[in-house]
């Protein structure tokens, strides 16, 4: 069967106040989606495929929402990862007091950046970073805006890992049934608008070609629901520049 083509079109949630009731019903809904994309454990897997040469020390999470998937992350990382410094971004602080908290008790400190991501991404380099994380965000930005926020990651970091809605059979039928976990209308059709804007293939390794360095990149099927990319330049994985 043939692929369809990225078909990046505006989700619901992204046009709502952060304190209109549905928006808030949907970001639950998004807990539990993590869940059943079984999110961490993913991510955690992708970031020790890295093969780091130290642990990271500043990481910096684009279109962080409220920072949970990334605590979740943290905790199951922590005590190896330790005094980390964390910078969250996104458009709105949605970051409870009860979440930074968390951070804090894993001995993580948290900063907030509320910018647009593509508004970020033009600006000069300000701050470096020992790792980036997103997690179902780059599906948001057509391939255009996506290349731009790339290549501003790649100059910013020494190691990038992203997950992201797969577009594939299996992720459009999960997509169509997520009301089984409850979902609102919101996160119904976001889903669906979600895994058409998704990847496949090497999509992101093709645009993050274009970035300056020498990485080593992948990018794989994360099951049940995910796709994934990560990148790490040479000198900054074990082996000095040998594959992960």
């Amino acid at each position: 069967m043939r692929t369809k083509p990225r078909r990046v079109r505006a989700e619901l949630l992204d046009d709502l106040p952060p304190e209109n009731p549905q928006a808030q019903r949907s970001r639950r809904d998004l807990r539990r989606v993590h869940h059943a994309m079984n999110s961490v454990s993913i991510l955690r897997r992708a970031v020790t495929g890295l093969r780091l040469a130290v642990p990271p020390r500043r990481i910096l999470e684009l279109g962080a929402g409220e920072g949970i998937c990334l605590l979740r992350l943290a905790r199951v990382l922590n005590p190896r990862w330790t005094g980390v410094e964390v910078t969250l971004l996104d458009r709105h602080d949605l970051v409870t007091e009860a979440t930074r908290r968390a951070y804090r008790e894993l001995g993580w400190i948290v900063t907030m950046i509320c910018a647009d991501a593509l508004a970020w991404a033009q600006e000069p380099v300000a701050e470096r970073y020992d790792l980036c994380i997103a997690t179902l965000f780059l599906h948001h930005f057509d391939t255009a805006r996506l290349s731009i926020l790339l290549s501003a990651a790649a100059a910013r970091t020494d190691a990038f890992v992203c997950g992201e809605p797969r577009r594939d059979f299996l992720g459009r039928v999960a997509s169509a049934s997520i009301g089984v976990i409850g979902a609102n209308r919101i996160t119904r059709e976001d889903a669906v608008t979600s895994v058409a804007a998704g990847f496949r293939g090497r999509e992101l390794s093709t645009l993050w070609a274009r970035a300056a360095g020498d990485w080593n990149v992948a990018e794989f099927r994360a099951l049940p629901f995910m796709h994934c990319f990560t990148a790490v330049r040479a000198t900054a994985a074990r082996g000095g520049g040998d594959a992960p």
